[in-house]
């Protein structure tokens, strides 16, 4: 007897899957940057904004059960979404077993080539944020009572390479989101030459959007606009 494979583990399946992880997590993005922009609005202003985080769902869930229940929501949507990538691509190089002494390049955008290494940076990444900004164990103040004295003091000057890693990070991800807006207005239908020019435009004007909105906190405390 032959074993049927599961629906999720088919191709269709795993499209899925990295859809609706990928939507999860740009969703997220989209949030977190903007709740990350309020730095600016000040210190009183910013500490509230993190302490109100905290009390998302009492009196329903104790504590910080929220945020906890959404980090963990979030890990195994950015496992789940390099998993189903690493196996479409596994499957794909599978299909095509003989290699030709003169095959043609391939042709594909930076991003769309650089997936597999870069989903691994943005996992690091996201593991060492949490162990920052999240836990405290990273991080030179690590008081969770002062989450904009945290911010200032991991991007300090003197932490330069806490900032590299973040930039290299974030610029990672909007690699990603470039490759994956794209796809995604393509799947709609804007599969015209005029329709994937405007596809391409709007994939990389959102990534660079979102990327500034993120890149713009650290080097803002790094240069003393922000301290």
């Amino acid at each position: 007897m032959t074993k049927t494979r599961s629906p999720i583990r088919s191709n269709v399946g795993l499209k899925a899957v990295m859809a609706v992880t990928g939507i999860l997590l740009v969703l997220f993005l989209i949030a977190h940057m903007l709740g990350n922009l309020k730095v600016f609005t000040g210190e009183t202003s910013f500490d509230h904004y993190a302490h109100w985080l905290r009390d998302i769902g009492k009196p329903l869930l104790p504590g910080v059960w929220f945020l906890w229940i959404l980090r963990t929501v979030l890990v195994v949507a950015v496992v789940a979404h390099i998993v189903a990538a690493t196996v479409l691509a596994r499957r794909a190089r599978a299909a095509r077993p003989v290699k030709y002494a003169h095959r043609k390049k391939v042709n594909g955008s930076y991003a769309a080539r650089t997936m597999r290494w870069g989903g691994v940076i943005i996992l690091l990444f996201v593991i060492y944020h949490l162990l920052d900004l999240t836990t405290g164990t990273l991080n030179p103040v690590g008081n969770e009572s002062k989450p904009y004295g945290n911010v200032v003091a991991d991007f300090a000057p003197e932490r330069w390479y806490v900032t590299l890693f973040y930039t290299l990070a974030i610029v990672t991800v909007g690699f990603h989101l470039r490759h994956g807006a794209f796809s995604a207005f393509r799947s709609l239908g804007q599969q015209t030459p005029r329709g994937e020019r405007r596809a391409r435009v709007a994939a990389l004007v959102f990534a660079v959007l979102l990327c500034a909105g993120y890149l713009v906190v650290p080097f803002a405390v790094l240069t003393g606009l922000v301290s």
